[in-house]
């Protein structure tokens, strides 16, 4: 008898391995690497799903969530949906195979895509404690619920079917998942609770209600009946396509000629542009896709690169928007009362290799936030919550490259997470995502990501600052006020009295030592309106005139209410007003109405003045060097084109380094107006 060789011994052992019994392997890949995390994954997978499910019918969502405590670290997880409910069909593979899923292939904004995560809960569960899952579900044209109890046969990655049956439930329709687990219940900031808090800001469309292993019973209510606009698929765009992705396509394709087949299988491109990419890379256009050979994909992918092609279409993303990131802040944080809510940015889409992105963000400051310690950074991706791996994360990094002490928080070395009273939102919207694994917990460290956040970061801080100069010279300028109207009438009344003399009118006498234009606001809410006041008061010696700038909600104006009548009103938003001359003294008022809004979408107005001299001003701030209309007082700022994109972007103008050279400049020529 033939002894083996060492090589058909080792063959023998060759098996292959289902992606299953990797996983399960593996399931710290998943989210699950310790028991205080893979509670948390197991609710926020649940979460995903049912949030996706109800917004894609067109549902306002309404989760219930609760965690049972059944044993030492083993819980019951429940999360039940008013979502349109599952098909008895397909309900064993959504929740007994990993990798089947509706998403994966639609090039869109979405929580989930790869198919993983609830199937993942469900092989933890029984990895774990060797109990299957029990699925509920009801859609609205049947009048009971499919009830099932389901494991998952990790050798061959298919559901292993326990129980199912037909059961009564009172629900129009819905889904109800339960899986026990093993886990640790803790508190703090990575926690069930926290996850569901953070994921109430960016969905405040959403009611979630959570009752705890402690018995404690939260509820985070609906802050508005807007859902997510809907987003579109779209096709691969040319600029993140990869060879043998484009060799691929061309295999499978239907198309039977060359330029039909780049106009038909990705985004942007024309027959004009298909016949352009065709010429250079020196390939016939009627040539059948099929026969693409290595070297003529190398050619067709160097001529995409030298062939101008538009960016793909932005209506793939639906990030949350200015308002409802401010109403969602709002009706969480409520309980901290803070001082200021910077207006949030929204920037305008980008793309990094072919995938649109945009990225936002949003600050609170002040109030009861604790001042002593870093600030809370909430991190998220595609509406999801981010509660792990913050250090390593583009999200965190874009923020830790921006000077922070330009902006009043306290930063070591201009470099890190600052300190001081503030809560930072940073939210990513994508195609996709880049994760650094299945884990979904942090975005890949990508240069055109990292900057984007970093210039939205950087808007938004200019805003605080804003808020905080007003704050600080309001306080210094009302200090000075009290003390002038308070004792210098009094000290002419005892003057007068001694010297039986009339008191003396103290208007000139008091502007002479205030020597500001004080610019105060009100805002008023009644009957679903806001009412908005100005008042620009002049305690100098002389008349002044000056430009007023104001950033209002665009759409919202009511243009019938604006008075006196601005000079400029631009789509943006943005609405200047020429106040020729207000006299020593006395004030001018301009008010407005807005239509629209909730009473907690506003509270106050970005002003900005130009044609003075800002050290007279009190109230609001020079205008910066992104404003789009010529001032005379300040330098012209050229802004570069937007890049290719596959290109870096061209570097932004940083308006926070010249705003000195701006008021510099502004100062010296009203010096020399005034001299003249």
């Amino acid at each position: 008898m033939a002894v083996k060789s060492i090589a058909e011994r080792l063959a023998q052992k060759q098996r292959e391995i289902s992606v299953s019994e990797f996983f399960e392997r593996n399931k710290h890949i998943l989210g699950f690497d310790s028991l205080t995390r893979a509670l948390i994954t197991s609710v926020k997978e649940g979460v995903e799903n049912s949030l996706d499910a109800a917004e894609e019918a067109g549902i306002l969502p309404d989760l219930y969530v609760e965690l049972e405590k059944l044993s030492r670290n083993e819980y019951k997880v429940i999360i039940e949906d008013n979502g349109p409910g599952i098909i008895k069909r397909v309900v064993p593979k959504i929740f007994g195979k990993l990798l089947y899923g509706s998403r994966f292939h639609s090039l869109r904004q979405a929580r989930g895509a790869q198919g993983i995560g609830i199937s993942a809960v469900v092989m933890y569960a029984q990895l774990t404690t060797g109990r299957p899952a029990k699925i509920r579900t009801k859609v609205k044209e049947q009048d009971v619920a499919y009830e099932i109890e389901l494991m998952l046969d990790t050798k061959k990655n298919k559901p292993q079917k326990v129980r199912d049956d037909f059961v009564v439930w009172d629900k129009e329709h819905g889904t109800r998942f339960e899986a026990i687990v093993r886990g640790r219940y803790v508190s703090g900031k990575q926690s069930v609770y926290e996850y569901l808090r953070a994921t109430a800001i960016v969905n405040p469309h959403a009611r979630i209600e959570y009752k705890s292993p402690n018995g404690e019973h939260v509820i985070f209510e609906r802050a508005t009946d807007e859902l997510p606009m809907p987003t579109k698929e779209i096709r691969p765009h040319p600029y993140g396509i990869e060879l043998g992705m484009l060799m691929k396509m061309a295999k499978y394709t239907k198309n039977i000629k060359m330029v039909s087949f780049l106009k038909t299988e990705f985004e942007r491109i024309s027959y004009r542009v298909a016949r352009e990419i065709c010429e250079k890379a020196e390939i016939p256009q009627d040539m059948k896709p099929k026969r693409l050979n290595l070297e003529q994909g190398r050619a067709i992918l160097k001529a995409i690169k030298k062939v101008k092609i538009m960016s793909p279409p932005t209506d793939c993303l639906s990030p949350i928007g200015e308002r409802l990131i401010r109403k969602g802040l709002k009706n969480v944080l409520g309980d901290l009362k803070p001082e200021f809510y910077c207006p949030p940015v929204t920037r305008e889409a980008s793309v990094f290799a072919g995938n649109p992105f945009a990225v936002e963000v949003g600050i609170v400051y002040g109030g009861d936030i604790p001042a002593d310690q870093q600030v809370e950074v909430l991190r998220y991706a595609n509406r999801v919550p981010l509660l792990y791996h913050q250090g390593g994360c583009a999200l965190t990094v874009g923020l830790e490259q921006v000077d922070w002490r330009r902006y009043g928080l306290e930063q070591r070395g201009g470099r890190g997470l600052p300190f001081g009273p503030a809560i930072i939102l940073v939210h990513l919207a994508s195609t996709k995502v880049p994760f650094t694994s299945e884990a979904k917990d942090a975005v890949a460290n990508i240069a055109l990501i990292t900057e984007e956040i970093k210039r939205g970061l950087m808007a938004c801080g200019r805003k605080l600052r804003t808020h905080l100069n007003k704050r600080k010279k309001r306080a210094k300028t009302q200090e000075k006020f009290e003390i002038v109207q308070k004792i210098l009438p009094e000290i002419a009344t005892k003057s007068a009295g001694i010297i039986h003399r009339e008191v003396p009118n103290l208007d000139r006498t008091i502007t002479k030592i205030m020597d500001v234009i004080w610019i105060d606001e009100s805002v008023e809410f009644s009957k679903k309106r806001h009412r908005v006041t100005i008042d620009v008061y002049n305690y100098t010696p002389t008349a002044k005139k000056l430009t007023l700038h104001a950033i209002i909600p665009n759409g919202n104006l009511d243009m019938d209410s604006v008075n006196p009548k601005p000079s400029e009103v631009k789509d943006s938003g943005k609405v200047t007003w020429t106040l020729k001359r207000i006299p020593s003294s006395k004030k001018e008022e301009i008010s407005f109405t807005l239509s629209g809004l909730d009473s907690d979408d506003y509270d106050e107005t970005e002003l900005y003045v130009s044609g003075i001299n800002p050290k007279f001003i009190i109230g609001a701030e020079p205008l910066p060097g992104d404003w789009d209309i010529e001032v005379r007082e300040f330098k012209r700022l050229e802004v570069d084109e937007a890049p290719e994109a596959d290109e870096t972007p061209a570097e932004e103008v940083d308006y926070d380094e010249v705003d000195e050279e701006l008021e510099e400049d502004s100062y010296g020529e009203q010096q020399e107006s005034e001299a003249y």
